[in-house]
């Protein structure tokens, strides 16, 4: 068998088969030119569509990139059938599903971060802006996207978090409302009269400005202390984790003046030392030289 002349008739017969292609290639390149002049045009069509609309601009994402993958495939599949004459729709689509399985098993995380960032981009709560909590992870959501989510803590960090985690995981989401109740804890001393304490520190509350009054302040005698007889004081302000600091603070400040001018005491933690008489050994009770 001459080896070297089969070599050279399988050469030849691709590169005859290579001119012959070379239509069909030109054709299915301009095809997918096509494709990528139409995925782009479609894409500003649905923005300004969409535009015209209130969806959340995580949803405009996903429409978008849902409208850019449906042209490629479409693109894709009549590329192939030119490029491959015998290739019917038919057993693309077929071929497509088997291959799809396989990728599905090889890529399983990064399908299931997909379908995940979809779900999340379709529920209505946890917008951009939000603060949340999930996983002991704290900040303010940035960006979604079709994998991961992008959580900026609170000191300015930037965490990229799975969004199947997010989808699975209890969420905390702060900023639900534009109120929330915060609370702080206050001590007075026992020889207080509790009424009078409570009346003094709601009259402190109510006189900061920026709080949420007209729905209710709260006042408890909380927990007999070491120290101290304990109320937990509760009001609505701002959502966001700043509004609650300075709302704190400016409470804070308000009921130390309050308990201040009304001669209330704010204990603090009494220490008593109690030392007994060191007796020498062998010296008894009493006992002196």
């Amino acid at each position: 068998m001459n080896y070297i002349e089969t070599i050279r008739g399988e050469l030849e017969g691709m590169a005859t088969g290579f001119i012959e292609a070379l239509p069909s290639l030109a054709i299915a390149l301009i095809v997918l030119l096509i494709t990528w002049i139409v995925a782009r045009f479609a894409v500003r069509i649905a923005d300004m569509l969409i535009g015209k609309t209130s969806i959340r601009p995580s949803l405009e994402n996903l429409i978008a990139t849902l409208v850019k993958l449906g042209i490629w495939l479409i693109g894709l599949m009549i590329a192939a059938v030119i490029v491959m004459p015998g290739l019917t729709a038919a057993s693309l689509i077929a071929g497509l599903g088997i291959g799809a399985v396989a990728i599905g098993f090889a890529f399983q995380d990064i399908f299931e971060n997909f379908l995940a960032g979809v779900l999340i981009m379709l529920r209505e709560k946890m917008r951009i802006g939000d603060v949340i909590e999930c996983e002991g992870i704290k900040g303010k959501v940035e960006h979604i996207t079709l994998r991961e989510t992008h959580i900026r803590s609170l000191s300015g960090e930037l965490t990229l978090l799975p969004n199947s985690m997010l989808f699975k995981s209890p969420v905390e989401i702060f900023t639900d409302h534009d109120q929330r109740r915060h609370e702080v804890v206050v001590g007075v001393s026992y020889d207080t009269d509790l009424d009078h304490a409570a009346e003094v520190i709601e009259k402190a509350v109510r006189g900061v400005s920026g709080l949420a009054t007209d729905k209710g302040i709260d006042i408890f005698a909380q927990e007999f202390n070491s120290s101290s007889v304990d109320f937990l004081v509760r009001w609505w302000a701002g959502s966001t984790p700043r509004s609650g600091w300075e709302s704190k603070d400016l409470v804070v400040r308000a009921i130390k003046r309050g308990l201040d001018d009304a001669g209330i005491e704010i204990p603090f933690p009494y220490v008593t030392h109690t030392f007994k008489e060191k007796v020498p050994i062998g010296t008894k009770a009493g006992q002196t030289n």
